[in-house]
């Protein structure tokens, strides 16, 4: 079935609008009224349509043989300077600097065979996170296409009015773009994340733009509204390519956003109990993933947390025995977190970056002599990386696809970002094969391979 999003318009007679319409395609409908076929779609789709995603993002390119994919039985210089330790799923292993997530593994997988091919920051980024490849690279540095997190929140909008859609803790960041690959293209910037700024570590943290312009109290907030409604008089002439459409959305939700006491509560990390913040760890990793849980619980749809500083060409131990415990009890703390609040079947997590490292380990001197710039790293490596996910209806405690034995390529189920995409579009309820139309008009697919992970679903 072909779908394409024309944008909201008018509702027919019968309910229907032209989005929706489309939508259905033409499939089945010899076979079924037109009633039964909108009340079987939309009973399957009400429980995923409510759920939620938290993308942590690994800015620099984690290394797979360091965190979820260790070879203890290779060579020296590929194995690294860490051992697997056993999960609580048999045969699931993972780095030893992961004591917290080993506990829980059963509420997440991980995706080993993930590869697209590219070691340039830029041209891996934008596979990640928007599927494609369209000849972004260091070279050619701005983005072709649409984010999955503006796709998301295009199409299924906040869970509950006041909160904006989507949202970055504390920036949208791709490789030092913001909001990069993040960002909702030619979407148009109202796809844009909003990004919190600041430390949500820091004592005193404070969201920005969360408040009132100085001088801009509410009753002249709402005058204004006032006026804008005495506009909207006038004939929109140029009602057919959505453009008052998109500007009503987009003042609809700014309004309510700084009027409301929802978004200012969810973004108050002050009201949390000081143990959970704990649960965390008491860094900026963890209090943006416990700020991202707050978010989602208020009814955020798409929020990604920035977690920098992973191009380890050099200095790979002293840097991965500082990060990866703090990664440790973010990802085990949110999943804790989640299953507790009973959040976690309504809540995706996805954890990856752009790409990977190089199986093999460096001397140290980045093209000069070695040591010269610190003890061994690992250089970058698109062949072969990782991606976890859990929640929000993908099936904990699986691993999917397997590298060759030193970690070079994929051995067992090859699996591409499209196909992570299109697993979490089918948890989400939506369908991969959508396409939008661009801003020359033509329907544009989404995914070039819409198949999803059919083991996680």
């Amino acid at each position: 079935m072909l779908q394409v999003d024309m944008g909201n318009t008018e509702k027919y007679c019968d309910g229907m609008s032209r989005r929706s319409f489309v939508q259905l395609g033409v499939a089945g409908m010899a076979t079924a009224g037109l009633a039964d076929v909108l009340r079987a779609k939309e009973t399957a789709a009400e429980g995923q349509r409510d759920r939620s995603v938290i993308l942590l993002w690994l800015d620099g390119g984690p290394g797979h043989l360091d965190l979820y994919d260790l070879k203890p039985e290779a060579p020296a210089e590929i194995r690294g300077m860490w051992n697997p330790i056993p999960t609580n799923v048999p045969g699931f292993e993972i780095s030893e600097l992961f004591p917290q997530q080993a506990k829980i593994a059963d509420k997440f997988s991980i995706v080993r065979s993930l590869h697209h091919g590219t070691g340039d920051h830029f041209a891996g980024g934008h596979r990640m996170l928007t599927s494609k490849a369209m000849g972004v690279s260091g070279g050619n540095k701005s983005g072709k296409f649409p984010s999955l997190g503006s796709v998301i929140t295009r199409e299924l909008g906040a869970k509950n009015p006041g909160m904006p859609s989507y949202i970055s803790v504390p920036v949208a960041s791709s490789i030092g773009l913001r909001p990069g690959y993040f960002g909702g293209n030619w979407l148009g910037v109202q796809h844009d994340p909003f990004q919190t700024g600041g430390d949500p570590n820091k004592d005193k943290f404070k969201v920005k733009n969360l408040n009132l312009a100085k001088g801009l109290s509410l009753t002249r907030l709402e005058d204004r509204r006032g006026l804008l409604t005495q506009l909207d008089t006038i004939p929109r002439n140029v009602e057919k390519t959505a453009t008052f459409d998109a500007m009503d959305r987009f003042d609809k939700n700014a309004f309510e956003f700084v009027s409301g006491k929802s978004a200012r509560e969810a973004f108050d990390l002050s009201r949390e109990d000081p143990r959970i913040r704990d649960l965390y760890g008491r860094h900026t990793w963890g209090q943006s993933t416990l700020l991202a849980r707050r978010l989602v619980e208020a009814g955020a749809r798409f929020v990604t947390c920035h977690f920098g500083g992973w191009d380890s060409h050099w200095d790979l131990e002293s840097r991965m025995n500082s990060y990866l415990p703090r990664v440790d009890a973010a990802v085990s703390g949110l999943f804790k977190d989640l299953e507790q609040r009973g959040l976690l079947e309504s809540t995706m997590v996805v954890l990856c970056g752009e790409f990977s490292r190089t199986p093999r380990i460096n001397d140290g001197g980045n093209g000069g002599p070695p040591l010269s710039k610190g003890t061994p790293g690992r250089d970058h490596w698109g062949a072969s990386m990782f991606c976890l996910m859990g929640g929000g209806g993908i099936r904990g405690g699986q691993i999917i696809g397997s590298t060759d034995s030193k970690g070079y390529r994929p051995l067992t189920r090859a699996v591409r970002p499209e196909h992570i995409h299109a697993t979490i579009y089918k948890a989400m309820g939506l369908n991969p094969a959508l396409h939008l139309l661009d801003h020359r008009g033509r329907p544009t697919p989404v995914l070039e391979d819409p198949t999803p992970i059919s083991e996680l679903l």
